[in-house]
């Protein structure tokens, strides 16, 4: 896995918190000190909450299950897509769709429709509608698309989810507690950190600090991933020797 290097963490801005004025108390065991009216995050113990996360996305991508990566806010956007598509997981970057994992197989049929479509293109039957359907057909497809396209390859509720951000993705948090799905996030100083698995804590307003802890999360994805693969083809080995 990827080594963390303080110093790294500490370029990357993610000792950065909020203002003391609006902390989560909750967040004490996680902060260093204060300076000038902020709240700085102890990267020592950021440092040993990544690592703890890092062995447990290790384990739970070489069981196969997906991890969901999640963050609407601006900064973090396309940090999650670059993340999750580096690793062919799922991800939420656009709206949270509500039940999106509490209602899931009414969201997988929203994403089959995707599907639908797709082959009334390629059958020909799409040609055959009026110019209206054409139009109000391909306007639904591109709002599943912007919402849902990066979900589709995801048959059934993830292992885990990553996220950015408690507070603004307080419904997606909710679901998952429901569900009994591990949360992974970065936990700013004015978040309450009881609402998570793994703590990351760490500025999650900063597009560098939320691309720093990222990659280590994602760096223990690809060898979890690796791991499986690995044992795939020896079992494969096995099965040929046997014949």
């Amino acid at each position: 896995m990827s080594k963390i290097e303080v110093k790294k963490l500490l370029d990357a801005g993610v000792h950065f918190g909020h203002l003391t004025r609006k902390w989560n108390p909750n967040m004490a065991p996680y902060i260093y000190t204060e300076r000038k009216g902020v709240h700085i995050i102890d990267l020592y113990k950021t440092v040993a909450k990544i690592e703890d996360a890092q062995k447990a996305l290790h384990k739970i991508a070489a069981s196969g299950r997906k991890i969901m990566y999640v963050s609407t806010k601006k900064q973090a956007k396309e940090i999650i897509a670059k993340n999750a598509e580096s690793v062919n997981m799922p991800y939420i970057a656009e709206r949270w769709p509500g039940g999106m994992l509490t209602n899931f197989i009414t969201i997988r049929k929203a994403v089959k429709k995707m599907s639908v479509i797709d082959r009334m293109k390629l059958d020909g039957s799409f040609d055959a509608l009026s110019k209206r359907e054409k139009l109000q057909i391909n306007r639904t497809r591109l709002k599943l698309e912007k919402n849902l396209g990066s979900i589709t390859d995801m048959t059934r509720l993830p292992g885990a989810l990553i996220v950015v951000d408690i507070r603004r993705e307080h419904i997606a948090i909710a679901e998952a507690r429901k569900l009994n799905i591990p949360i992974f996030a970065m936990v700013d100083t004015n978040s309450d950190p009881r609402l998570v698995d793994f703590i990351l804590p760490s500025n999650d307003d900063a597009s560098k600090s939320i691309e720093e802890v990222l990659g280590h999360l994602t760096s223990a994805i690809s060898e979890g991933l690796a791991e499986r693969k690995l044992g795939k083809d020896k079992k494969e080995d096995k099965k040929e020797d046997k014949k």
